[in-house]
């Protein structure tokens, strides 16, 4: 395993780069602030073949993988225009599609999700379930040769710049007991699927929604899988929403760090610097640390997922995202103080990635339920939930 990336890699990122600089974090806070999406950055993303990176050649993608896709999130957020539905609609949707898709289904839904013209979302928390995935009550029923889906789902992002969902439900048969994931594309336009947008004090285009299915008939074709599938068709998604959510707090990182370190370089103070002095450079160079320790984990955990392996891409995709988001939280809190007053300019921009950066905290899964995992999975202790 090494992670001496390739020219190709190399390549990639400093094409994306040059993309995202064309773009920057002032038309993200800007397609934030006035209600529009990032569907400029989207799209030439899509035309280049960065939003499909990862998926097959044979579908329209980039036939790369998981490592190829993290590149892309990181450096788009790295310059400030981090794109949230690069983590559900290739990542999560695009990988469980084509590992557990019929062939109509990659025709259907691959090239367009590999080339940006179609996004999904994906829809796995309940008001009521939480971070307990076992507690999940959206069932799926059988009706003639159709399924009828009811329930609801909490915190779902994008669905109104989506053309359809995946939805994690129970069949009827399996409401109780460990949860066996079923899978299913629901069209957003579909009858009795309703969606309603939850305020956030969030500066950011992707907005998140609460879902209501009230029996939504679906073709018997819907269903991704198995109806009766074992976990590991739905670490297929989760390892890499947590390597995508890694790559993210990473890119938000560097933007942050990056900012401050520029001003700490030109801000002087009794002629000197203020960078020079080690009350300032010394919680920098922790952030720096922090942050590239925490993106070899994600690179680990990308390169084990290429490889095969869920199980163990399981461990640091977990890690690498608890890492990166504590090296984000405390490099963006860090870049703000070095800025002073300035810090929390609007000129500046840093002020609204006080809460943006929070959410690698607690989305795609808590800290503490990462905490869990390691304490459970990792270091063989009794399960405290």
């Amino acid at each position: 395993m090494s992670f001496v990336e390739t020219a190709e890699q190399k390549a990639l990122r400093s094409s994306v780069a040059a993309l995202g600089g064309r773009f920057g974090h002032e038309y993200f806070l800007d397609c934030a602030r006035s209600g529009r999406k990032t569907d400029e950055l989207w799209s030439e993303a899509g035309k280049l073949g960065f939003i499909g990176v990862n998926l097959p050649e044979e579908y329209g993608g980039g036939g790369a993988g998981m490592y190829e896709l993290a590149i892309v999130m990181e450096e788009l957020a790295a310059i400030g225009s981090g794109l949230l539905m690069m983590v559900v609609s290739p990542a999560i949707c695009g990988n469980v599609i084509a590992r557990f898709g019929t062939d109509e289904q990659k025709q259907t839904w691959l090239p367009g999700l590999a080339d940006g013209s179609i996004t999904m979302a994906f829809g796995i928390t309940e008001p009521d379930a939480g971070s307990n995935s076992h507690n999940i009550t959206t069932t799926a029923r059988r009706d003639g040769g159709d399924w009828l889906l009811s329930g609801r789902k909490i915190y779902v992002s994008g669905v109104d710049q989506a053309q359809s969902v995946l939805i994690v439900a129970r069949t009827e048969d399996a409401k109780t007991g460990r949860l066996k994931p079923a899978l299913f594309i629901v069209p957003t336009d579909a009858p009795n699927f309703e969606f309603n947008q939850i305020e956030m004090d969030l500066v950011n285009p992707e907005k998140q929604f609460l879902l209501f299915l009230d029996d939504v008939r679906l073709p018997a074709d819907a269903l991704v899988g198995s109806e009766d599938a074992a976990l590991s068709q739905l670490f297929a998604g989760l390892n890499p929403e947590r390597i995508m959510a890694a790559a993210s707090a990473v890119g938000m990182g560097r933007y942050a760090l990056g900012r401050a370190v520029e001003y700490v370089n030109e801000r002087t103070v009794w002629k000197t610097p203020i960078g020079a002095h080690q009350a300032i450079a010394h919680p920098l160079a922790v952030g720096k640390i922090e942050m590239e320790l925490a993106k070899l984990m994600m690179q680990k955990a990308a390169t084990l997922y290429d490889a095969g392996d869920d199980w163990g891409a399981a461990e640091p995709a977990n890690m690498a995202k608890y890492a990166a988001a504590e090296a984000c939280v405390k490099i963006v809190d860090q870049a703000v103080h070095s800025l002073g007053g300035n810090g929390l300019s609007t000129e500046y921009g840093l002020a609204p990635m006080l809460n943006l950066c929070r959410i690698a905290r607690v989305a795609p899964v808590s800290r503490e339920m990462i905490l869990n995992f390691v304490a459970q999975n990792s270091l063989g202790l009794p399960k405290s939930y």
